[in-house]
This record gives C-alpha cells, sequence and structure tokens, in this order.
C-alpha cells in the first residue's frame, strides 16, 4: 500500500476544492451532518462556508496500532444537532472513502432514524479511494491506488498533555 502525506495547507485547500465543487453542481441543502471524528473538520468548515447548520454523527471502525485495523462500526445512538429537526437535504461529509462501509452504514443510519424529515441526503469527502464499496456524490481527488492517507493532524494522536505542554511557548503556572 501508497502512502499519501498530506499538509494543513493541502487539506485546507481541499477542503475550499470541495465547497466549489458542490457549489458548482447547483445542488441545495440545509443541513450538513459530518461524521466524527474524520469528518468533524470538513463539517465544521463547510458549515461557515455556507453558513448552515451542522449535525454531528460520531462512528468509529479503525482501531489497533496506528488506527489501520478496520473494524465492525460503532454508531452513535444520537444525532447531536442544536436544530429542532434535522434538515430535508442534508449533505452528509467524511474525510473519505476507505472501504466505503462507514459512509454505507452512516447513511442507513439516517435514513433509519430520520426518515420522516429527509427528501434527499448526499455525500462528500476528499478522497475517494478505488476500493470503496460506495461512491460519493462530490469528491476532491479519486485515488486510484488507494492509499494509505496521513493526515496532518495525525500527529496529535500519539501525543500527550505532558508533550503538548513542553511543545507550549507559556511558561508553566505559578503553584500556590
Amino acid at each position: 500500500m501508497s502512502d499519501l502525506y498530506v499538509s494543513w495547507s493541502d487539506y485546507h485547500q481541499a477542503i475550499e476544492s470541495l465547497a466549489a465543487k458542490i457549489y458548482h453542481s447547483g445542488w441545495q441543502f440545509n443541513q450538513i451532518v459530518c461524521l466524527a471524528r474524520g469528518g468533524l473538520r470538513i463539517g465544521d468548515l463547510l458549515s461557515r462556508i455556507y453558513d448552515t447548520p451542522l449535525a454531528i454523527l460520531s462512528c468509529s471502525s479503525y482501531s489497533g496500532s496506528e488506527g489501520r485495523v478496520r473494524g465492525k462500526i460503532k454508531i452513535a445512538n444520537h444525532l447531536t444537532m442544536t436544530t429542532e429537526t434535522l434538515g430535508s437535504r442534508v449533505l452528509l461529509v467524511d474525510d473519505l472513502v476507505d472501504s466505503g462501509i462507514s459512509l454505507q452504514d452512516c447513511l442507513l443510519w439516517l435514513k433509519n432514524h430520520y426518515a420522516a424529515d429527509l427528501e434527499e441526503i448526499k455525500t462528500a469527502v476528499l478522497w475517494y479511494k478505488a476500493c470503496s464499496v460506495v461512491v460519493p456524490d462530490f469528491y476532491v481527488e479519486y485515488l486510484a491506488d488507494s492509499p494509505w492517507i496521513h493526515q496532518p493532524f495525525e500527529r496529535y494522536e500519539k501525543m500527550t498533555p505532558a508533550e503538548a505542554a513542553q511543545l507550549s511557548k507559556h511558561p508553566k503556572p505559578a503553584i500556590h
């Protein structure tokens, strides 16, 4: 498996490119649902760009050594949102589709839990890997060789609070 290393600059540029692709499609939506954790930053920025409410659905399927072991997906029991109801036209956002199972299962979860509210759901990701069983509606980059993607925030997955404090330029607080 090859590797793709993404800088913060490339990451933010990809989010802006995704926003542009959605805009140029002409598709209108009234709610963004992001999949946490990978889709959090993307959902947040798209929510700001489009001035659209953001909801969060937590899910997880990777664990093990360096988070590279795919297991059974775990989906939260509830959707977190500040609106009274879920919008009728939802943009479901994640960072990437690898196997596509997480996106597929979360789509099904939304349809099962919010069928009465939903008119249409479309999906958006930064990276679409060839090995995915799902083709997202919007994506920035198709990756034919399905590389492992190293995102810029991954450095924090191994960092301890003590290491973060050491990196901080702020002096230690005085103990009284």
